[in-house]
């Protein structure tokens, strides 16, 4: 690793006690700001290519195979490079890392401008893949650090929303640069690649690493409450001597919660990509324009943002129950689902995806937190990669290069039964879950009552 993403040590000096709780609201409202809008940034780069496909295959001339094949290529590369990503944050400073992921990925998606070659863009999205990769870990692994599990449920919606945030933010940028610039769409590139790196840049000033790295006490002694793994064991230790090997089999492959958690967000990645990649596409042949099918794009994601935070507060409120709310969700998206691929009314298809936004990135979003609350504080970011990899590699992929092919050979009809055979996937394995979490939270509820 560079060394400028070496984690920092311990400060020498140690915040006075008086100055602890004031200190720590301080840092803790930067971390949160700089995850949101650094994250908020990934995402416009991210989406620059989801969102221009139709004028990228009318300029460029590639089909929706081809179109397919790159978007495919991009989850397949993030997912695999997430797995590694994850497990680097975790050993990294996770500010730099965090901001050094965004600058390459301007970097990558700025070259995007230059060429009209097929090959070259596929390998340029797969190293924007690579980058990309850097985002989520850190994120997740601040927030694990910096908040408790009592406010962590609405602190994680604040920050998830940001990459919804984001997509809209993407269709503002395109929209901004189509305008200033005439339509070129070498200036859409370019314009997003600029405004994230000022962003990436201002962001930077304001985070922080880790507690101790700022003479503060962990986040666990802070609060003083206990954390539990489904093994009962304390989930507070920040850095481990252990190889990341040892990481890897003993807190994610040994441990049953991560799995069924990574299976069900899988599942709900393949409903979200299923939806969100070819609204451009499908809508069109409901009869919607392709300029306003684009906006639904940004409408889908930004009406998740109140949804998400709203649903990370009741998980919190209900003393950490996130799979009950995740299970409610997903039975409330069926029903979205049904709507949006049977019905032909304008009107109904714009309500249920401003609904189905909220039903669909809220179980996303409280399963990143689950896994994450399943090992301690030293795997955060491993469990995210080790989420990650399935995510894209299988969600994504199945989402795209799949449906794109099925739909290609059978028409939309068999896309609506691929996201519904995932949905039916992602109910089975919530209820495992409820029970699982119900054991976890009585474990941590007697060792608490215990410390006191």
């Amino acid at each position: 690793m560079f060394n400028f993403l070496k984690p920092s040590p311990d400060a020498a000096q140690k915040v006075p006690k008086d100055k602890i709780e004031g200190v720590y609201r301080r840092k803790q409202l930067g971390v949160l700001l700089a995850t949101c809008f650094t994250y908020l940034s990934y995402y416009i780069i991210r989406l620059i290519f989801t969102t221009e496909q139709k004028p990228i295959m009318k300029e460029y001339g590639f089909t929706i195979g081809q179109i397919g094949l790159i978007l495919s290529t991009f989850g397949i590369g993030y997912g695999i490079a997430k797995l590694f990503m994850g497990a680097l944050s975790d050993k990294s400073n996770t500010k730099r890392f965090l901001a050094f992921g965004l600058y390459m990925s301007c970097l990558f998606n700025a070259l995007l401008a230059f060429t009209h070659n097929f090959y070259v863009i596929l390998f340029l999205m797969l190293l924007i893949a690579v980058t990309q990769a850097m985002g989520a870990p850190a994120c997740q692994r601040e927030i694990s650090l910096w908040f408790s599990k009592t406010h962590r449920g609405v602190m994680y919606a604040i920050w998830s929303s940001a990459h919804n945030a984001g997509a809209f933010a993407c269709v503002a940028c395109i929209q901004l640069a189509t305008f200033v610039f005439s339509g070129s769409l070498t200036a859409v590139f370019l314009t997003a690649s600029v405004i994230s790196a000022i962003i990436a840049t201002l962001m930077l000033l304001i985070n922080s690493e880790r507690p101790e790295t700022e003479g503060l006490p962990n986040i666990a002694e802070y609060t003083g409450q206990i954390e539990l793994t489904e093994s009962g064991q304390s989930t507070a230790q920040e850095l481990s001597n252990q190889s990341l090997w040892q990481i890897f089999v003993h807190d994610i492959l040994m441990n049953k919660v991560v799995w069924a958690v990574t299976l069900t967000s899988m599942s709900i990645y393949l409903v979200r990509y299923g939806i969100m990649s070819w609204i451009p596409s499908y809508l069109p042949t409901k009869g919607f324009s392709v300029d306003w099918a684009k906006w639904l794009v940004g409408i889908f994601e930004l009406s998740a943002v109140p949804g998400v935070i709203i649903m990370g507060s009741i998980s919190d409120m209900l003393k950490g129950r996130r799979a009950l709310v995740c299970f409610a969700c997903v039975i409330g998206m069926i029903m979205c689902l049904i709507a949006y691929f049977t019905s032909s009314s304008h009107a109904v298809i714009v309500a249920v995806l401003f609904i189905m936004g909220s039903l669909i990135y809220a179980p996303l979003t409280l399963v990143g937190l689950m896994v994450n609350e399943a090992v301690p504080k030293y795997a955060v970011g491993l469990s995210t990669g080790f989420m990650g990899f399935f995510q894209y590699v299988f969600g994504e992929t199945a989402a795209t290069a799949l449906i794109g092919h099925l739909v290609g050979q059978y028409g939309w009809g068999a896309s609506a039964v691929t996201i519904y055979a995932a949905s039916g996937l992602a109910v089975c394995l919530l209820i495992y879950l409820l029970f699982k979490e119900r054991s976890i939270l009585r474990m941590e509820a007697k060792a608490n009552a215990k410390q006191r």
